[in-house]
């Protein structure tokens, strides 16, 4: 059996990819992704944790998150062709302009 610290590594690790890419890119697809690698992360410590205890808490938990993703993904979408639309680029930066 896999002791439960591997799995908190390979979260964290992940997660720090994720906040990386999310603190250095100014792209806003590679900003869904890295929010999705942060999601997944946590993802990662709820089966681990669920394993861990016996119980299936935190699979339960990890289908409702994967739901949460999926809207996420789907308003993110929209939100990126608005700012293409606009824009004609991806780049947050850009986004600025649209204030009052």
């Amino acid at each position: 059996m896999v002791p439960p610290q591997y799995y908190l590594l390979l979260s964290a690790a992940v997660f720090c990819i994720g906040v990386f890419g999310l603190l250095t890119r100014r792209n806003a697809l590679l900003f869904l992704m890295s929010v999705e690698l942060m999601l997944n992360a946590a993802n990662i410590n709820l089966v681990a944790f669920s394993l861990y205890w016996g119980n299936v808490t935190g699979q339960t938990f990890t289908l409702f998150t994967l739901a949460l993703a999926a809207a996420e993904v789907a308003v993110g979408i929209g939100i990126i062709l608005v700012l293409y639309r606009n824009f004609d680029d991806v780049d947050v930066t850009n986004a600025t302009t649209m204030r009052w």
